[in-house]
């Protein structure tokens, strides 16, 4: 019930004396209580039921109701027989706090208002579990055949008025009925989830996101073939999806709670039918990545593309051209989970187009897996590139970034990955025809490797950054790269941390500003006469020479790898 529902009620004689924006509010329950601190009986939702009798000075009246708010109580009812008039210091605390406050006439008895809020809400609970029954067998026979998950969620929003919304580990929505979450904030319920999963937590995980309640109900993967309760949690962490309610679970009775289970189970019904739906594209780039691993002919290999082609992008006029991405998902030591699939199933979530989300041309990508690794190959129209034939060289900004992939789906994926998991990814340039697919594929892992030497839980590169020193960089051998840094900089550090000089900021200034005194003296807001003395001290210490090109190089080298 509400607690408009009291003030509707004459028999009850209440006044409203503050609070009027919450009267909306469920109430679940009644207590009547005289003491300061009744905090240890209360569990949220309740009617409290007050004579004022711990009421001592108007100073009581601030702490007293500063307790009820924090329990999450639905309103206060005062009696008026102690004192007469509820005092204003009470009226003044309830306001503060947005807690509905109500007088009760002296010849009102509080077994009356007790008998009746008892009476509604075990009407309303008994009412809601036969309708939850009958709705669960509803439910149970609608299934994805008779819609898919819309269908389940349209029954969940018009018999249980409960909006929800099915994403994916990286916060994509999958289905939903009526408006649509915002993708903020299905990032970020998936990464409440994903983290809730790895700390252990039981579920429904509940949450606030943006002053709104959501429980959150993971979607199993039946077709892994391990039992959930058995299997490592890292196995499908990152490719599980989730049931996001927006409604707080904690005070659910179980039938309702079984009947959002059986949801999920309708939904991982559902999840089940794509992955198998993905079986013929992920064989056909096992075919094509086979051939291109093992040299076959630029001929057989062009042929498997054209089969493929139509499959991945069908009423497709002319040859596309292609990219390759890389990625590899890591565990800690210790893990026995096979990080291919896993890497396979989350490459495929990242490269679906959320541009045409709940279509199936936003899921035309093959993704093969090779050991610990997953390589997907990416079909690019010809008329996205600019109008080109098959024999031109697509642009070469043309396709996917690498920047771009992982911008949206960072977060979620680093509360999945906790503090033992990282996901490296590398992206090759578009190539137009089968004898550029080796070098692309070589392309992507080098990327990749560049990303794995990167700082962070989820890291990426693309082929834009193959052409500089930032390839060799993380080939050096760890050893190597600490010497070298340390004969060059652990002077200068030394040095700053007894003086202050900053020494190394002015050092990586120098080099950004490619030597010249007048743009760094200004970026630093110092004389020049003072970066000169600086850059002096840099070259006594290190005895390097700042005006010759090996030295400066030296250094520059050194501080990308520190």
């Amino acid at each position: 019930m509400r607690l408009r529902a009291l003030l509707e009620n004459d028999a009850l004689g209440l006044r409203l004396l503050g609070g009027e924006d919450e009267l909306d509010r469920g109430v679940r329950g009644v207590m009547t209580t005289d003491l300061r601190d009744p905090s240890r009986y209360l569990s949220g939702g309740e009617l409290v039921l007050t004579g004022l009798a711990w009421r001592h000075s108007a100073a009581d009246s601030e702490p007293f109701v500063r307790i009820l708010a924090a329990a999450q109580v639905a309103g206060l009812a005062a009696g008026e027989a102690e004192l007469g008039d509820i005092p204003d210091d009470l009226v003044q605390a309830c306001l503060r706090h947005r807690l509905p406050l109500f007088a009760v006439n002296e010849s009102v008895a509080f077994a009356t208002i007790t008998e009746y809020v008892v009476r509604q809400v075990s009407g309303e609970r008994a009412g809601d579990l036969a309708a939850v029954v009958d709705r669960h067998r509803r439910l149970m026979t609608s299934g994805p055949a008779g819609g898919g998950p819309d269908a389940v969620l349209d029954l969940l929003g018009s018999d249980l008025d409960l909006r929800a919304w099915v994403l994916s580990p990286t916060g994509r929505q999958i289905a939903g009925v009526g408006e649509g979450l915002p993708a903020e904030v299905g990032a970020t319920l998936a990464g409440e989830h994903l983290a809730a999963v790895r700390t252990g937590r039981r579920a429904p995980h509940r949450t606030v996101v943006r002053g709104v309640a959501y429980s959150l109900f993971p979607i199993r993967n039946s077709g892994r073939g391990a039992s959930p309760a058995v299997r490592d949690v890292r196995e499908g962490v990152l490719s599980d999806w989730l049931l996001a309610v927006e409604a707080d679970a904690a005070d659910w009775p179980e039938a309702r709670l079984d009947l959002l289970q059986g949801v999920t189970q309708l939904i991982a019904v559902e999840r089940d039918r794509r992955e198998a739906a993905r079986t013929v594209r992920r064989r056909l780039a096992q075919e094509v990545l086979e051939l291109v691993q093992t040299g076959a002919a630029p001929a057989e290999i062009a042929a498997r593309l054209r089969v493929a082609a139509p499959v991945l992008l069908p009423g497709l006029g002319a040859a596309p051209h292609w990219q390759v991405i890389v990625a590899r998902v890591d565990w800690g030591a210790g893990a026995t989970v096979e990080t291919g699939p896993v890497a396979q199933s989350l490459l495929e979530e990242i490269l679906v187009d959320p541009s045409a989300a709940g279509t199936e041309s936003a899921d035309r990508i093959a993704v093969a897996h090779t050991g610990d690794e997953a390589i997907a190959l990416v079909p690019l129209p010809v008329v996205g590139l600019g109008g080109l034939d098959d024999e031109d060289p697509p642009p070469v900004d043309a396709g996917l970034h690498a920047d771009v992939l992982l911008e949206s789906v960072r977060a979620p994926l680093t509360a999945g990955l906790a503090d033992d998991g990282r996901l490296t990814l590398g992206v090759s340039a578009a190539v137009h025809s089968a004898e550029a697919l080796r070098g692309a594929l070589e392309e992507a892992r080098h990327a990749r490797r560049v990303a794995a030497a990167r700082p962070g839980r989820v890291c990426a590169a693309g082929h834009h950054e193959l052409a500089s020193h930032v390839l060799l960089l993380p080939f050096v051998p760890d050893d190597v790269r600490r010497a070298f840094t340390a004969r060059l900089l652990d002077p200068l550090r030394d040095y700053d941390r007894r003086h202050r000089a900053e020494l190394i900021p002015t050092l990586e200034a120098f080099l950004d500003s490619d030597g010249s005194w007048t743009r760094c003296a200004t970026r630093l807001h110092l004389h020049v006469n003072t970066l000169r003395y600086r850059v002096g001290r840099i070259e006594q210490l290190t005895g390097r020479d700042l005006s010759r090109l090996e030295d400066k190089l030296d250094f520059f080298l050194a501080l990308r790898m520190s």
